[in-house]
């Protein structure tokens, strides 16, 4: 089997992927802070991971996925106190809106999802065990900080020398007069009027954010694993922090390999609340349907940067359009049938593509071969290979957790109609009209509607079972 390469960000650069135990993958994703609707770049996230997993399970392993919960921190403690309401109320709230979303864009659910708030007894364990380490050092108003200088490798996920970063630090980190080093980061911090806190060796308080994941990815995965990942945006300082305190903890390598995914920019601006650009996965999906804004999301390679745009989203709506045409066409014929025979050759070269680092863009130029080969068998009758190009493409969409709605059902929907084009009701009611025409012997009607459908972009077929329809490739 060809050998399955992924983008190292600790190393940068692609490498064998070789997991630790044979058939078995453990991985760990930081999931959401929940404190209100998740945004855009939660959802590439959610659906990176999603397919990512989808591929790995296709291809033999048993992975165990964790993504975790964080459900306590100065954004929830502040946003439960302008809506005054308790902390559990709000991000119980949250957290099932963040659940609803990950099944409306078709993401599986995770094998485990920890919350913060479980793990007390064990990030404090953890923080105990680091200041008995001498890594780690209570401050005078009961902080507790992780000592940075007392960790050698400190800078490595990152590519940053600690000797660089203290230059102007000041400027960009919280300099607090109780800390050593400027990049010592929190693990504890005291407990502060009307927040909430839990007792501990140093006074009442509730974790950093930092320790957070560290408790959590090594008490469900151990303390050394396969994959870690997350967005970009934590690579620095969160996840050099986690393998900081969690190595420095436990004696051992934190994680063999970590996965970053890219950011997602608005109208070629980084997405901000600040700017007027920031939208939630709730706010698309009232314009688009929810696997549209999932193809968008796959057909982009996970690491690059990628720009979110209506004529984007209206593209990938055009783009999936085609693959619920190709069915239709296929099943107006032979119902939904399929057989047990694939091509392998074409499952193969979707294989290779993704174990290239998951190049789903190279996947999908696959996925529009078979449509293009769908589309010939079935003009032509051919039910042998229509029937293996039909399952062959529902196999490989399924790893992508693509066209998984009745294509009926995703056609007529209001969301789901081609944006750039006649509708599927505008288009029956053309077909009808020919039909109407060849009847009365009309035949120059009847190329004068086939010709204003194909102006549409619409490509009539006429078979022995009747006429079928498909967007034109």
């Amino acid at each position: 089997m060809q050998p399955f390469v992924l983008y190292n960000s600790e190393q940068r650069k692609k490498v064998e992927f070789v997991p630790r135990k044979e058939g078995h993958i453990d991985m760990y994703v930081c999931g959401m802070t929940v404190y209100d609707y998740c945004h855009i770049g939660h959802a590439r996230v959610m659906v990176a991971f999603d397919y990512i997993i989808r591929f790995l399970r296709s291809q033999g392993w048993q992975v165990k996925y964790v993504r975790n919960i964080t459900d306590i921190d100065d954004k929830i403690i502040k946003r439960a106190n302008e809506n005054g309401e308790s902390i559990t109320t709000l991000t119980d709230r949250f957290i099932q809106a963040m659940n609803d979303d990950a099944e409306n864009l078709g993401c599986l659910a995770p094998d485990e999802a920890p919350r913060a708030t479980e793990y007390i007894d064990q990030m404090q364990n953890m923080i105990g065990d680091l200041v008995n380490k001498g890594t780690a050092y209570p401050s005078a108003n009961g902080d507790v900080y992780f000592e940075v200088e007392k960790f050698e490798k400190y800078g490595r996920l990152s590519g940053r020398k600690l000797d660089d970063m203290q230059a102007g630090a000041s400027e960009r980190v919280d300099v607090e007069v109780e800390k050593k080093h400027p990049f010592d980061f929190v693990l504890w911090k005291h407990a502060k009027e009307n927040e909430p806190s839990w007792a501990s060796p140093w006074g009442n308080g509730r974790p950093g954010w930092h320790i957070e994941c560290s408790a959590m990815s090594t008490c469900c995965l151990g303390n050394h694993f396969d994959i870690h990942g997350g967005g970009s945006d934590l690579l620095f300082p969160h996840h050099e922090n986690e393998i900081a305190q969690s190595e420095a903890s436990t004696g051992e390598q934190y994680v063999n390999y970590w996965m970053h995914v890219g950011f997602i920019n608005v109208d070629g601006e980084k997405m901000s609340k600040s700017l007027g650009n920031f939208f939630t996965i709730r706010d698309v999906m009232e314009k688009f349907h929810p696997e549209v804004i999932r193809y968008f999301i796959v057909s982009s390679h996970y690491r690059s940067p990628v720009n979110f745009s209506d004529v984007a989203l209206k593209e990938a709506k055009t783009t999936l359009t085609r693959f619920y045409h190709a069915y239709k066409a296929y099943e107006a014929i032979y119902a939904s049938k399929t057989v047990d025979t694939l091509d392998e050759a074409l499952v193969e070269r979707f294989n290779t593509a993704m174990r290239d680092d998951f190049n789903t863009s190279e996947a999908i130029a696959v996925l529009f071969e078979i449509i293009k080969e769908l589309n010939r068998a079935v003009k032509e009758e051919n039910t042998e290979q229509s029937a293996i190009y039909y399952s062959t493409l529902r196999y490989l969409t399924n790893i992508l957790g693509l066209v998984q709605y009745p294509v009926d059902d995703f056609l007529k929907s209001d969301i789901g109609q081609n944006a750039l084009g006649l509708s599927e009701a505008q288009i029956e009611d053309y077909i009808q009209q020919r039909q109407d025409a060849k009847k009365d012997k009309n035949f120059a009607r009847a190329d004068e509607v086939r010709q204003t459908l194909l102006d549409q972009g619409v490509v009539l077929e006429d078979t022995r079972q009747g006429t079928i329809w498909r967007r034109a490739d």
